[in-house]
This record gives C-alpha cells, structure tokens and sequence, in this order.
C-alpha cells in the first residue's frame, strides 16, 4: 500500500515544523488536516512540491511549498520534502533540462551540457533569462500534473489490489482464477492468506 510506504519514508513532522523559513506559519502548521496520508492529500501534496521544485531555489522553494500545502489542504511533510530534488547536487542537470527544453519551445541555440555547467551559478542563472525561465515553466507545470495524477492511479490501483486480495482470503484456493495472476500477485494472495507461511 502507498500510505505504509508512505508512513516509512515520511519526513518528521517535527523536523518540518522546527525549519526556520517556515516559522511565519505558526499555528497553522499544526493543523491536522496537514499531516494526513490520504489519496487526495498525497497527490495534491506531490503535484505541490514537483511544482515548487523549479520555483527560486531553497529556502524560497520550502516556503512556496508550505503555502501550497496549506493553501490546497495538502500532505506538508510530502511537498515540502520534494523540493529538495533540487538541490546543490542536481541544480546543475535539472537547470540544465529545464534551460533546453525552454530553448527548444523558442527555437533558440543553446548551451552544451559543458558550457552550461561552466558558467553556472545562481547569479549567472539569472542572466540566462527567457529560456531557462520557460523551461522551469514547462516543467514545474508538467511535473504538477504528472505528480497528481500518478499518485492518483498508483494510490488506486494499490487498493483495488488490496481488495481483490480480501475477497480472496477466506475463498477456496480456484486454479482457474490463479493461472491468470503473476507469480508476483500468487505470492501476494498466499501471503495475505496465511501471513505466517511464506510461499517458496
């Protein structure tokens, strides 16, 4: 299920409310409906911080995703986390995509990879100015509607699983049924059915 793995890798709530940037929230940030793992929180909350992600870089991002989260009734811990794809580590690539694809909508020359990581820094970023912009644009927008609506099928698809497994675990063992599921879906059936027994 998405909402145990979820629940594994979740950021600290703690950690989230304790961040500097965030302070000017206040009482906001212990709102509930901020904290829960739900299908809709959760994908509102990823298409939040795929969104923020390539909006101006950290703590900038963290503070839009906050907002986002509260403003949309959102998963906080999630949006905010996400932002940190971009990071100190990945500006460089994920600047560098955002720079092409924002030159191949206009139709302009662009940057080699080589060139592009030799002039970079957030002040030179600056100067690159309507490609890199239109880039980021495209993409934090793509990334939003990716986000929300793969979380949405991921989060669906994972229950109708569950459920299939349910209606199975106190039926008799049917081989016709059995011989159309994955060796991968027999063994899920087997370890829903006897969670003590774990198949070969």
């Amino acid at each position: 299920m998405p909402k145990k793995l979820l629940k594994r890798y979740q950021p600290d709530p703690a950690k989230i409310k304790n961040i500097k940037g965030l302070g000017f929230l206040g009482d906001r940030l212990h709102s509930p409906n901020l904290w829960h793992l739900n299908r809709r929180s959760v994908s509102r909350a990823f298409a939040i911080g795929l969104w923020a992600m390539y909006t101006p870089p950290l703590p900038w991002q963290q503070v839009i995703a906050a907002i986002g989260a509260i403003y949309f009734n959102a998963n906080l811990p999630i949006a905010v986390a996400l932002v940190w794809i971009t990071n100190p580590l990945t500006w460089i690539p994920l600047y560098f995509i955002a720079y092409q694809v924002g030159a191949i909508a206009m139709g302009a020359e662009t940057f080699s990879f080589d060139q592009f990581s030799s002039l970079f820094s957030i002040d030179k970023v600056m100067e690159l100015g309507t490609p890199l912009l239109l880039g980021c644009f495209i993409l934090m927008n793509v990334g939003a509607v990716l986000g929300y609506f793969g979380i949405q099928w991921l989060w669906t698809r994972s229950v109708r699983h569950a459920a299939k497994l349910r209606k199975f675990r106190n039926a008799p063992f049917n081989s016709a049924v059995m011989t159309r599921e994955s060796v991968h879906s027999y063994k899920k059936f087997m370890e829903h059915r006897h969670p003590s027994k774990q198949p070969d």
